[in-house]
């Protein structure tokens, strides 16, 4: 039997919403049993797409190791007949089958279907529902409004963990707005502003298509709240739109998540995207065909949401319901862990060859950073935990193909400036050349201080792997020491394991990018 989660639809109030401390997912945990362990899949029931993603659990980022949609259009036609389309469900239970099939074919020990807003709204929603459980032997979990809003702030708060403003999670059938505070998350309002559905209430008439979006806007009064702070854009046709914004602009890294662009050129890119024909359309390059039909009514809803709230800027998120979903399936040991962090030391897990630890390396090297932040802390033992990322690879491409899987690896909690400092300073611990022609592009996202600390932070990473190694346990008995004008390598006295001539050239130039003069020292005994 169909599932409806809690609470009813409704305008909730900031004290209404469950908040992401360790009890935040106890009604989804009671909605579908205990943390599980094993692979976990969502199967994602919406008014345009019909989504598979299974995840490995327990694991603190939601990386998918199996991802598939099927454009079924649910929710074509519902705004005038009520109902379902047809042919939607048609496809829909057929890609559904395919879906649970595969799951249990993979050994997904935890398969949740959930129903979004078409289904939640048509008067034919439930029998498709009881349709679906009957063909797939398998319960589907109708999600209201507040809770489908919800579950996308977890996702965006999963990448953005301090996120202040609001997220808009434009579907098919529905937009969702969910206010959040420095991380809590606060008032919600979901509205019939969904691309499929604006499509069909206003057809191609973009004077009609702003009256209904100013309408629904209208009974959203804290929507002016979020001027001046930051809007994060969700959803399948925003992130297509997202894709064009970053060709247009010449944006160096070509990552939809965490991209971020200012009130202006959101505004002004929204307002053209929202004006091409789909001739034009077409030929862009990096535009899914099947999402060249919403392009116009997701820019223009964009546009006017960008304009009612006058944002300082846009971010836009990969991390949506699905991964808020999953995670609440997780611990609370788990959703507390920096996802970041959490998926270095994974991959340090895989990839390492001896296990030399990512906080050893990054406590010997603290003295070339006194006076750090906390978020440059943090960036820096992720670096420290993926230093021994590329050993496998051929040594003429080592550098470079490290630098590209680090630019572009699928975890969150990364801005792009963050990637860019990361992968820069990976690059140099495998002795690349920071001013090759395919790394320079990306140094317009770093000012002077990010690109000092990411080759220094390299060449550490450089010295630190030549004088262990890679081994445990070596690193601590050497030690670094700085004044202004010399930095000085201490290693044990009697013990010849920690010097040799690459010893001596990696320090002298780790030295020289700090500005001192070098100086290996015995320690007294």
């Amino acid at each position: 039997m169909a599932r409806t989660s809690e609470p009813t639809e409704r305008s909730l109030g900031r004290g209404d919403m469950a908040s992401l401390d360790p009890e935040a997912g106890e009604k989804m945990v009671a909605l579908t049993g205990m943390p599980v362990e094993g692979r976990v899949g969502v199967v994602d029931i919406g008014s345009n797409t019909v989504r598979l993603v299974v995840y490995e659990a327990p694991t603190r980022l939601p990386i998918p190791v199996f991802n598939e949609k099927a454009l079924c259009r649910l929710g074509a036609g519902l705004g005038k007949s009520g109902k379902l389309n047809p042919a939607g469900v048609t496809a829909a239970l057929k890609a559904l089958r395919r879906f649970v099939g595969l799951s249990r074919a993979m050994g997904v020990s935890r398969l949740e279907l959930v129903a979004t807003a078409a289904v939640r709204d048509a008067t034919d929603g439930a029998a498709f529902v009881r349709k679906v459980e009957e063909a797939c032997e398998h319960p589907v979990t109708i999600l209201t409004g507040a809770e489908e809003a919800r579950l996308a702030a977890v996702g965006v708060l999963n990448g953005c963990p301090g996120a202040d403003g609001a997220l808009a999670d434009l579907g098919g059938g529905s937009l969702d707005l969910v206010g959040l505070d420095q991380g809590e998350i606060g008032t919600f309002a979901t509205l019939p502003l969904g691309h499929i559905r604006l499509a069909e209430d206003a057809g191609s008439d973009r004077a009609r298509s702003r009256e209904i979006i100013a309408r629904s806007f209208a009974t959203v009064p804290w929507l002016t709240d979020i001027s001046g702070k930051t809007l994060f854009c969700v959803g399948g046709s925003w992130r297509a739109l997202a894709r064009i914004f970053i060709e247009q602009m010449h944006h160096p890294l070509h990552v939809v998540d965490a991209f971020t662009i200012d009130f202006f050129h959101a505004l002004r890119l929204a307002d053209l995207v929202g004006h091409l024909s789909r001739a034009t359309l077409d030929k862009l390059d990096g535009v899914d065909a099947r999402r060249v039909d919403s392009l116009p009514v997701a820019a223009l809803t964009m546009a006017a949401l960008v304009e009612a709230t006058r944002p300082k800027e846009i971010v836009f998120s990969a991390f949506s319901m699905r991964e808020g979903q999953m995670l609440e399936l997780l611990p609370a040991t788990l959703r507390s862990q920096d996802p970041l962090i959490s998926a270095c030391e994974s991959q340090a897990e895989r990839t390492g060859r001896f296990g030399l630890g990512g906080i050893e390396i990054r406590d010997w090297m603290m003295p070339l950073f006194p006076e750090e932040t906390r978020a440059e802390q943090r960036l820096r033992l992720a670096a420290c935990l993926l230093s021994d990322l590329g050993w496998s690879e051929h040594p003429d491409y080592r550098a470079l193909h490290a630098y590209h899987r680090v630019l572009r690896i699928p975890y969150a909690g990364l801005t792009h400036p963050d990637r860019a400092e990361l992968a820069l300073a990976i690059l140099i611990r495998y002795g690349g050349d920071e001013d090759d022609r395919m790394v320079a592009p990306v140094h317009s996202l770093l000012d002077d201080r990010r690109r000092y600390r990411a080759r220094v932070i390299g060449l550490a990473l450089r010295l630190a792997q030549t004088l262990s190694g890679g081994a445990p346990g070596l690193l601590p008995h050497t030690r670094l020491e700085c004044d202004d004008e010399t930095l000085r390598l201490l290693i044990p006295p009697k013990n010849e394991v920690f010097y040799s001539d690459a010893v001596e050239r990696r320090f002298k130039r780790l030295a020289r990018a700090t500005g001192r003069k070098e100086d290996i020292a015995r320690q007294a005994n």
